[in-house]
């Protein structure tokens, strides 16, 4: 029976992927559980959530796809076997929620978050290059293309050569708590009480966290009260790390805090408790850290590249070019506070009132009725 107050023929079936809700959240798995959450309130779309994953149980409600994920992943990359039309019958529209979506005669939507691993296949893992392929075959049959950013839309329609892509952004990230409600991290307990430039995110070469390493060492000299706090779990770029972070003075090595993956009351006392939020990367197709630091109320300094300068509005202090000491520059200044600082954190408190989840569901839904030509 369709839900209250729905049209039985706009109604819309939806199989959606959930894969990223499952195991360490990623942004990915963010804005999974935020488009999930926001089409379930709608009472115009119904929802069958799957995964392909055979490593996570299933929960209550969701549907493992018959392919195993390394299986799926090979042959999707290359062919359209196995297909899962069989198993989404009276479904309307397939959402791939994590750059690929299977094949499949029904209307398709994929959500793409940034294009730089089709730009840069080489320096992609073999797993992401294969995604990459599905994509292609995907929006060559005509599946249409969520992206989160007009930067991204951009970029997806002229490396996917096609104008089937709607920019639709994200809603917000989950606020940090305040910062009383947070206790201090054992591993952070002897520098609490400093000023901290923090970086959040994964070791790889898109988040160019060398480079935040070298404006590290323009700028500690300067201010001796400051730490900078890295982050992220391991990945492609941490040699590059490692090999900048060797080239620190030993007194600024020490001051230097390398955490590794992190839980979310840790991440969240870090945004609260950091003077600067640094986000030095190299590309961008939305950029949650951005909007967790302004949800924190702490001034953020990045990079102007991708979707950055779009999604922060006027609450970032933006950096051209990959010069480390005009990054430092740009940490000085926000360190330092003043009308500057305070202006970043008014700027970011506003920037927030632009996003929102139920926009997204809406809008989502108004593309899954143009993939079913309605």
């Amino acid at each position: 029976m369709p839900p209250p107050g729905s049209a039985p023929d706009q109604l819309i079936r939806v199989a959606i992927d959930v894969g990223p809700l499952y195991g360490h959240r990623t942004g990915v798995g963010v804005a999974t559980a935020g488009m999930v959450d926001a089409l379930t309130a709608r009472d115009d779309v119904v929802l069958d959530p799957y995964l392909v994953s055979f490593r996570s149980k299933p929960r209550s409600g969701h549907r493992r796809l018959p392919a195993p994920g390394i299986v799926a992943s090979l042959l999707w990359a290359r062919s359209d076997r196995p297909s899962v039309d069989r198993w989404a019958r009276g479904v309307d529209v397939i959402h791939g929620t994590n750059y690929v979506v299977p094949p499949s005669h029904l209307a398709s939507v994929v959500s793409v978050y940034d294009c730089w691993f089709l730009r840069h296949p080489e320096l992609a893992s073999p797993l992401v290059r294969r995604a990459g392929a599905r994509l292609r075959r995907a929006v060559s049959q005509g599946a249409f293309v969520h992206a989160s950013s007009s930067a991204t839309a951009d970029e997806g329609r002229q490396l996917c050569g096609t104008d089937r892509v709607e920019a639709i952004p994200l809603g917000l990230p989950p606020a940090p708590p305040p910062l009383s409600a947070l206790p201090t991290p054992d591993s952070l307990a002897d520098i609490a009480q400093r000023r901290l430039i923090v970086a959040i995110g994964t070791e790889e070469r898109r988040k160019n966290l060398a480079l935040l390493v070298a404006a590290f060492a323009e700028l500690a000299g300067r201010h001796t009260d400051v730490e900078l706090v890295l982050a992220g779990a391991p990945g492609d770029d941490s040699a590059a790390v490692d090999q900048s972070l060797a080239t620190l003075p030993s007194a600024f090595g020490a001051r230097v805090r390398r955490l590794g993956a992190i839980d979310d009351a840790t991440k969240h006392w870090l945004l609260r408790r950091a003077a600067v939020l640094a986000y030095p990367s190299l590309d961008e197709g939305f950029g949650f850290p951005i909007l967790e630091g302004q949800l924190a109320a702490t001034p953020v300094v990045a990079s102007d590249v991708g979707a950055i300068a779009e999604i922060a509005g006027e609450g970032a202090l933006l950096v051209s070019g990959r010069d480390p000491a005009d990054f430092a520059g740009a940490l000085d200044k926000a360190l330092d506070g003043g009308a500057l600082r305070l202006g970043l954190i008014e700027a970011g408190q506003r920037n927030l009132r632009r996003y929102s989840w139920e926009q997204t569901g809406a809008r989502l839904t108004e593309l899954y009725h143009r993939a079913l030509g309605r």
